[in-house]
This record gives structure tokens, C-alpha cells and sequence, in this order.
């Protein structure tokens, strides 16, 4: 029992350290844009990653690899509600595949066979993944109706979209003003 107390402690710790983390966070890149970097599309065509945007509507940029558990996991459960948010916010969710040169040919027939809705892009240089200072894997950034970084958090853990869909829903309310 008294093990049991302990584990529950020491996860209450850890949700809270993450709360501070992604507050931290939040503050810091309050503002900050997409950087100019050139991309390309699921059909190969080179993009500048600054013109991201969703007709004055939040939009979610998701790192992620189709050899890394965690963000695939992200992206699934994303999957199973995308339609919803889609729906009440108007969200649009750009996952930027950082695979290489090697592996980058599979990361769009993977998230096809997924039967993900999400608008896949390639950073096969990870020069993105730099220009954003990404270092882990996944990444998750929210961007407001003028695409400002409002928030952004690291890694996943099951439950993790919910926190994205609530500070989701607030971008959404103070774009619609």
C-alpha cells in the first residue's frame, strides 16, 4: 500500500513538473514565427515552411519519424479525434516527417496506409527541425490564426492530446475575436 502512495506521489510530481515545463514553454515562444525553410510536400514539391497557415485558423505542426514509436503513437491518437477538433476549431495538423534521405520514401505511404488526414511534409535535411530548435522526438507546436507559436511541448504520453485539444480550443476562440 504504502509503495502504491509512493507511485502516485511521485506521478503527481511528475504532471506537475510537465504542467511547469509546458508553461514555460508556452511563454517562451509566445510570437515567435515559422521559420523561412525550405520543405517539401507528400508530392515532393519544394515549400517555404513560413507559408504555413490555415485561412486565420490555428494549425498544429507535429515533428515526428516512421521509425519512432512516440510520435506515431501521438499521431494515432490524434487520428481517432482529428475529425472532431477539426470540426469545432477548424484545426489543420501539418506532420513534418524528419527522415532521411534513406527512409524519407516510406514516411508518406506510411501515414497513406495510416489513413491519416493530416497534411504530410518532408524535412529530409532536418534544416526544420534545427530553425524550430527540435531536439526530441516528437515535437508538437500550436500556432495561432496568424501563425504565431503559442505553445509547444515535447514527447508524448497517452492523454497528451487532450492538453493540445484545450489549448487548442482557446487558440481557436481567440482567433474567431
Amino acid at each position: 500500500m504504502a509503495f502504491r502512495n509512493k507511485i502516485v506521489l511521485i506521478s503527481g510530481i511528475f504532471f506537475m513538473l510537465q504542467l511547469c515545463f509546458v508553461s514555460a514553454q508556452n511563454t517562451e515562444n509566445s510570437m515567435k514565427r515559422i521559420p523561412s525553410v525550405k520543405i517539401k510536400d507528400a508530392k515532393g514539391k519544394s515549400i517555404d515552411a513560413s507559408s504555413l497557415s490555415n485561412n486565420g485558423k490555428p494549425f498544429i505542426i507535429c515533428f515526428w519519424k516512421t521509425c519512432c514509436k512516440p510520435p506515431l503513437q501521438e499521431l494515432d491518437a490524434i487520428a481517432e479525434v482529428y475529425s472532431d477538433w477539426h470540426e469545432e476549431t477548424g484545426v489543420v495538423l501539418y506532420a513534418v516527417s524528419v527522415d532521411d534521405s534513406r527512409s524519407s520514401n516510406t514516411a508518406v505511404p506510411y501515414a497513406m496506409g495510416q489513413g491519416y488526414e493530416y497534411e504530410i511534409l518532408l524535412d529530409v535535411n532536418s534544416d526544420l527541425k534545427r530553425a524550430m530548435n527540435v531536439n526530441i522526438i516528437p515535437t508538437t507546436f500550436i500556432c495561432d490564426g496568424d501563425g504565431n507559436i503559442v505553445w509547444q511541448k515535447t514527447m508524448y504520453a497517452p492523454g497528451d492530446e487532450d492538453l493540445i485539444f484545450n489549448i487548442l480550443e482557446k487558440t481557436a476562440s481567440v482567433s474567431r475575436q
